[in-house]
């Protein structure tokens, strides 16, 4: 008997390693089996590529990559994260819960591409990921959305400022923002919960967001 998927995804900045922390702690103490991973797996050599290209190596612009190079990129560390570490748990009925995941390579990787393209981008995602490589669909997706000034400050607090430690994806503000813009476009085409993160100048409480992707989550889990 297959597990669930849930996935949190969310632009640089938006929280989401913080709140699937969060929601793992609730859930166990709910009595669920829960898994939680994240992705890149930059612990592992699966994600060298996905290092090398977020490093500038390739390319100092995002765009200078391009979408279907960069998201096999990703799409290849998934792969061996679901072999080494997740299909037995996955597969024996546990909750997978995911920060990041395919649904990563429809924000970050389909804004490099004409508009006209994206429906063809979003079926190449799904074709390849789930048909090819036979990794799980998620059960649930919940993106986590918060304005980009906010988000950004954020971005330099963890930083203490320092603009160098920044990878590629954070160092481009409209990059970040037509992100949001495919993240949107993604989640009405493909039904993702959008949970607000922010009352437009500041983050909300931790305790609210999580309650609300809690809330979220509870229908995926029947």
């Amino acid at each position: 008997m297959s597990g669930k998927l849930i996935v949190l995804d969310g632009l640089d900045g938006s929280g989401k390693s913080t709140q699937s922390e969060r929601v793992a702690e609730r859930l166990t103490a709910m009595g669920y089996k829960v898994k939680l991973i994240s992705f890149p797996d930059y612990a592992e050599p699966s994600s060298t590529l996905v290092k090398m290209y977020l490093a500038g190596e390739f390319s100092q612009s995002p765009e200078g990559v391009n979408a279907y190079a960069a998201g096999s990129f990703y799409a290849v560390d998934r792969y061996a994260s679901y072999k080494k570490f997740w299909e037995e748990d996955y597969l024996s009925g546990g909750i997978i819960l995911s920060t990041r995941y395919t649904t990563s390579n429809a924000i970050h990787q389909m804004s490099k591409l004409p508009k006209e393209e994206w429906d063809a981008y979003l079926k190449w995602l799904e074709d390849y990921e789930y048909g090819l490589l036979g990794l799980p669909a998620p059960d649930k997706v919940i993106f986590l959305d918060m304005d980009r000034e906010v988000a950004d400050r954020l971005i330099m607090s963890r930083y203490g400022g320092d603009e160098s430690k920044k990878d590629i994806h954070e160092k481009n503000m409209a990059y970040l923002a037509s992100c949001r813009e495919t993240a949107r476009y993604s989640a009405a085409k493909l039904n993702w919960a959008v949970i607000r993160c922010d009352d437009g100048d500041a983050p909300l409480a931790l305790d609210e967001i999580t309650d609300a992707v809690m809330e979220s989550i509870g229908t995926a889990l029947n």
